[in-house]
């Protein structure tokens, strides 16, 4: 890509983002049937409520929704060309919330508002803070969240601009929530569901071990990736990627946290809609032939203000790589005493769902 000729979108750099800068995202998306039977088949979804036009019926909805992680994905990929197009790594989430469930035939956008900027001491890179609102075809938000990422530099010359790093909630509370409008589980079939067990049933502390697995091949990342039209030059180029950190192609982020997602059916079966992304972190980076595993601990069992047919847990999902997840990894103590996450550790996702009481 010549850097001479100004048709070509070469991305921001750090410096080029102002604290207050609002980014509206090219290319609204049409999400449809056959998206998200690309995505079921990508991570084996199973959760009933995705699958079923008459289980949604019967729960109050008009049709299957969406995948809540296909919708983010797709939202998540707006953001892409203006946001992350030259980024060294995507570092994490927090405040996400689904307003509205997303249906086939949908239509979605993205803008994001800069939040927050700091520089990093090498001089070469800054983390950029994002708040990013997904809407349908109505104008109606279906999500938001807000991200940082680091960004390199263009010019190392450039001016740090004034550090300001956003406060965010450590969680997002009960009563801001959103049930989709309808929603009603008094009905919620269990044995369609395929897992007896209700919001009662899991206590605070408990983890759970989801023992299934799934290797990443290149062509399926590759493929996800491109079903949201994620733009980011370091899952594709292997030709440039062969020179840089990891002499290979990196796995989108949001490709861990839909397999992660899927193996927890295995244990959290009626955990049928998210309701909230907490927080984030990749603590490290993925790869074609790693294989995922995932164990999920009962962070709080919330009540939903003025419902009696659903409750929400607040769950922490931690996905490995070629390590299984009997022992719960998590951090270890390095040779200076300090604790980090272990090196089998790929993905730490604190999120809150919504299942049958």
């Amino acid at each position: 890509m010549s850097k001479n000729n100004p048709k070509n979108n070469l991305g921001n750099h750090f410096e080029d983002f102002r604290l207050g800068q609002v980014l509206k995202h090219a290319t609204p998306r049409t999400v449809t049937a056959g998206d998200q039977a690309l995505y079921t088949a990508l991570y084996g979804g199973r959760f009933a409520l995705q699958s079923s036009d008459a289980f949604a019926r019967d729960c109050g909805l008009p049709q299957a929704p969406v995948d809540d992680l296909l919708a983010f994905h797709v939202v998540f990929g707006k953001t892409v060309p203006d946001v992350s197009l030259n980024a060294v790594a995507n570092l994490g989430y927090a405040d996400g919330r689904f307003l509205a469930p997303v249906y086939p035939g949908d239509t979605l956008s993205s803008e994001s508002e800069v939040v927050g900027l700091k520089e990093n001491s090498n001089g070469k890179t800054g983390v950029v803070y994002v708040r990013s609102r997904g809407v349908n075809q109505r104008g109606e938000a279906v999500m938001e969240y807000t991200r940082w990422v680091m960004v390199r530099k263009g010019d190392e010359n450039a001016p740090a601009p004034d550090a300001v790093v956003p406060e965010l909630p450590a969680a997002v509370a009960p009563e801001n929530l959103v049930v989709p409008e309808g929603l009603d589980f008094s009905k919620f079939d269990m044995a369609a569901a395929g897992s007896p067990h209700r919001w009662g049933d899991y206590a605070v502390g408990e983890k759970i071990d989801h023992g299934d697995a799934m290797t990443i091949e290149e062509a399926e990342h590759q493929l996800a990736t491109r079903l949201y039209q994620n733009t980011a030059r370091v899952h594709f180029n292997q030709h440039v990627e062969s020179q840089g950190r990891f002499g290979r192609r990196i796995v989108y982020g949001g490709h861990v946290i839909s397999l992660a997602r899927g193996l927890t059916f295995n244990g959290l079966g009626n955990a049928v809609k998210i309701a909230a992304i907490n927080a984030g972190t990749h603590a490290a980076p993925s790869f074609g032939g790693d294989t995922i595993y995932a164990w999920s601990e009962v962070l709080d069992r919330l009540e939903v203000p003025g419902r009696s047919d659903l409750g929400a847990l607040r769950l922490r999902t931690v996905a490995t790589k070629d390590r299984h997840c009997a022992d719960f990894p998590l951090k270890a103590a390095g040779e200076d005493g300090k604790l980090r996450y272990d090196p089998a550790v790929v993905l730490d996702l604190d999120y809150t769902v919504l299942l049958p009481r």
